[in-house]
């Protein structure tokens, strides 16, 4: 493996353009050499916009070029399994965009690809990466809020306010136009699939894995063919109780993550800045955490990994786990016969 990771990106979307493919260049010892998607037009302006010395409409020539050491898949979720297949039989390093896949079946085939070939396999959920996260996982791990008794996930927004792709409740677009992350067989499910996977996956994080997950989905607003509204109950670490609430179809914006001690109790946001809330026997205390780019800190410890001088802390594991969690809260809107 070269000093400089050289990647190569399959994909050049929202994510792309505002989150990792910056990451891929500000992060130390990586830089992103070439960039890849089917729209001849929309690669060239990205790779002209952000100085990418080459691009390609073909997959081959990007992922069998000598000058890219490393692939970051980050299209949705539909092709992420037939690109990882191609990588992990190139014998490269992969970084994943979250989901992994639409479902358990592509997750598990797109591991046990990688496991097969020797391919290490990254997961893109950043947040486990953040310094503010970070603060949290110390929190609990020192018992500050002692020994954690509950854990509450909440978040719920109108239609209008998605950050990507808002939808005009009153106006809503025709079916062909519908943003691919509301369709199923693009995305695998709606903002449950696109968002709460982190939320999901943070629990896992700071607390351990989730277990016996029960819930239900329903889709009040009618915009989509996907589910708008999750709820479910589970156990963290097969102790800790836990329910989960969203609802992408209300009135309110809501983005909470409550854990509860013995002792007291942490809150604070998946999504947004805002500052960390510790409350302990001495009170409540309000904790300004930044972070660096989005997807920096965990491109970096992917670098890193890959140099041999540290671990990346996502994986295909807790992927496979996520949705795992995802599938079980979702089983009953999706196994339902149509019409029913």
């Amino acid at each position: 493996m070269s000093d400089i990771i050289r990647w190569g990106m399959i994909g050049c979307g929202d994510v792309a353009e505002n989150k990792s493919g910056p990451g891929l260049s500000k992060a130390e010892g990586s830089s992103l050499e070439m960039v890849m998607s089917r729209d001849a037009a929309k690669t060239e302006d990205f790779a002209k916009r952000h100085g990418i010395k080459r691009w390609t409409t073909e997959e081959d020539e990007i992922i069998s070029d000598t000058n890219v050491d490393a692939i970051y898949v980050a299209t949705p979720p539909d092709s992420h399994c037939y690109y990882s297949k191609l990588v992990a039989a190139a014998g490269k390093p992969l970084l994943v965009e979250k989901p992994i896949a639409r479902n358990i079946k592509e997750a598990e085939e797109l591991i046990d690809c990688c496991n097969s070939a020797g391919v290490p396999l990254f997961v893109g959920y950043y947040r486990r990466a953040m310094p503010r996260f970070n603060m949290v996982k110390e929190w609990i791990d020192t018992m500050l809020i002692g020994a954690p008794r509950f854990v509450h996930v909440q978040h719920s927004s109108c239609p209008e306010n998605h950050p990507v792709s808002p939808i005009d409740s009153k106006n809503a677009p025709p079916l062909e136009d519908i943003p691919w992350r509301f369709i199923p067989e693009i995305s695998g499910g709606g903002n449950f699939v696109d968002c709460a996977t982190h939320m999901i996956d943070m629990v896992d994080y700071l607390l351990g894995p989730l277990t016996e997950v029960e819930g239900r989905a329903l889709n009040y607003c009618g915009l989509y063919p996907a589910e708008d509204t999750v709820s479910g109950s589970f156990l963290v670490d097969d102790k800790i109780p836990g329910t989960g609430q969203w609802c992408y179809a209300a009135g309110t914006e809501v983005d909470r993550i409550e854990i509860v001690g013995d002792k007291g109790a942490i809150r604070f946001s998946c999504f947004n800045h805002t500052p960390l809330e510790l409350e302990t026997a001495s009170g409540i205390e309000y904790v300004e955490a930044k972070d660096p780019y989005v997807h920096q800190p965990l491109i970096q410890t992917v670098v890193d990994a890959l140099h041999g001088k540290g671990v990346c802390p996502s994986s295909g594991e807790n992927a496979l786990r996520a949705i795992r969690v995802q599938s079980r809260l979702l089983s009953g809107y999706y196994d339902r016969p149509p019409g029913s």
